[in-house]
Order: structure tokens, then C-alpha cells, then sequence
């Protein structure tokens, strides 16, 4: 039975890879586990696929924590998991944690969630799917003395700054684990309207809707894209630890990702911020 978790499956991009997959699925050798923060969003597309379905709030690492050690205990393997939860928000606002909320949600969550399950991945030849932004990502910018990002807050830079560290993070994690059987890939869906960034507090002005209206990816089109490397083969579909633009083509990576020592930096300071050790 191939398990496939995938974050920020109670709607949008991930509740439409979720029905994508399910409805190209012939046999049952396949379990969706769907990973949401509504209770009842997330109960209702699981009900829908008859999928597993279980709840996280990312602005809380102790529930990161107890939603690792449920996917532990109660599944044998995990064969993919699709870190695709995120968002754009509003702040800066600080977290039960003590971080800024999209470094925590976007990036910070989904690292240590990845570290907690690192185990069961590496057992399961697992595949790790990170769901990036090509635009954002090439203007994010790190900030080794400010990795949470407090100082002049703006609410896309932040939202850069957190796809950048997450293409970092999927890039470190292939060149530590690749030889024991973790595959890498982050990719960009294309620019999405979902209700993630209505419901994060940050609403967009009437002009940059209307400006960004003809660049807009239909939501079924950017949860096939999560589909595709979620359901993929590496070495195949896509190459391990690298960057995919909406196109499905292998992006441009910026200087930045391709410094060694800054990724590695980035990958310690996160694991200190975590007080964990890979």
C-alpha cells in the first residue's frame, strides 16, 4: 500500500491534487492522507475520496509535534509526503513559538514536521514535495541575523523569504539523505487565488487583482502540477533536489540557493531555532 500525506489538503491546490490523484488511481494500492487545519473542511474532502484524514495548526510547533507522532504510530510507511501547506499573511505577527508566523507556517513547520518523520521517509524510500513559488522564490532574500524575518516586514517579502528557505531546505535535504533513499522536488504551481489567502488576513487591493487576474493558474491546473511530482517517478518525472517551474521544466536557481555555505547555515540555524538535530 503505497501513503501518500500530503499538508494543506482541506482545500484549494491541495484538496484538488488530492481528488486528482484519487480519481486517477485504478487499484486501492493507494491511502491519501489528508493533513488539514478546519476540522470540517478537512473532514468533508476526505469523506468525498475516503481518504484518512488528520489536523495540524502550523502556528503551533506542539501541534507539528503531536501530528508527527500520530503519522508514526498509526502508519507503517509513508511513501510521499507532499509538504505543500502555506500561506500568505498579514503582520508581522508572532506565534505561540515565538516566530513570525509565515516563516513559522510556510517554512519553519513543514522543517521540522520533515525532521520528525525523517525516520519513516528514509525506511519508505519516500519521495519529499515541497510546494514552492518561482516568482517569490526568485526574490527572496536570507538574512542570516534575522532568519524569522522581524526587521521591515512587508507581507510579500516575508512570503519570498519563506519559498526561498523552503528550496533551500528541499536542496540540503537531498544532499544529506539522497544516498539513503529520499528524493527531493520543489515546484512551483503557478499563481493561485485560494482561499489560503483570504482566510490568512491578508486581502489584496481591487487594482492588484485586476493586475494579476490574466496570470492567474486555474486551481484545477495548479493541483494537477502538485499531482504530477507527487505521483511521479524520480528520475524519470523530475530529478532529485531540484527546482520546477510552472512549466514542469527544472527553474533557474538564484545565486543565493546556490551558495554551500549560506544553505547550510540556513539548515543549522533552522535546527537550533528547533532545538533538534538531524
Amino acid at each position: 500500500m503505497r501513503t501518500i500525506v500530503i499538508t494543506g489538503a482541506s482545500d484549494g491546490i491541495g484538496a484538488e491534487a488530492a481528488r486528482q490523484l484519487s480519481e486517477a488511481t485504478v487499484d486501492k494500492d493507494q491511502q491519501l492522507v489528508l493533513i488539514g487545519r478546519s476540522p470540517e473542511k478537512t473532514r468533508r474532502i476526505a469523506e468525498e475520496l475516503g481518504a484518512a484524514h488528520h489536523l495540524v495548526d502550523y502556528t503551533s510547533l506542539d501541534s507539528v509535534r503531536v501530528l508527527a507522532a500520530t503519522l508514526n504510530e498509526k502508519y507503517g510507511r509513508i511513501d510521499v509526503l507532499a509538504n505543500n501547506a502555506g500561506g500568505v499573511f498579514s503582520g508581522p505577527v508572532r506565534t505561540v513559538d515565538g516566530f513570525e508566523r509565515t516563516f513559522q507556517v510556510n517554512y519553519l513547520a513543514p522543517f521540522l514536521l520533515t525532521h520528525l518523520l525523517m525516520e519513516k521517509l528514509m525506511s519508505s524510500q519516500a519521495n519529499v514535495v515541497f510546494n514552492s513559488s518561482f516568482t517569490s522564490w526568485m526574490m527572496g532574500k536570507i538574512d542570516l541575523h534575522d532568519l524569522s524575518g522581524w526587521g521591515n516586514f512587508s507581507i510579500n517579502q516575508a512570503y519570498a523569504n519563506s519559498k526561498l528557505a523552503v528550496n533551500i531546505f528541499s536542496e540540503q535535504l537531498h544532499q544529506r539523505y539522497h544516498r539513503q533513499g529520499i528524493s527531493t522536488v520543489s515546484f512551483s504551481p503557478g499563481m493561485v487565488a485560494t482561499n489560503v489567502v483570504r482566510e490568512s488576513g491578508y486581502e489584496p487591493g481591487p487594482r492588484l487583482k485586476k493586475l494579476a487576474a490574466p496570470f492567474l493558474t486555474p486551481l484545477d491546473r495548479a493541483g494537477g502540477r502538485l499531482a504530477y511530482f507527487i505521483s511521479g517517478e524520480p528520475g524519470r518525472d523530475w530529478e532529485s533536489g531540484k527546482f520546477y517551474g510552472s512549466n514542469l521544466k527544472p527553474g533557474r536557481h538564484t545565486k543565493l540557493s546556490q551558495s554551500p555555505r549560506l544553505s547550510e547555515r540556513v539548515w543549522e540555524l533552522s535546527s537550533q531555532m528547533l532545538a533538534i538535530r538531524w
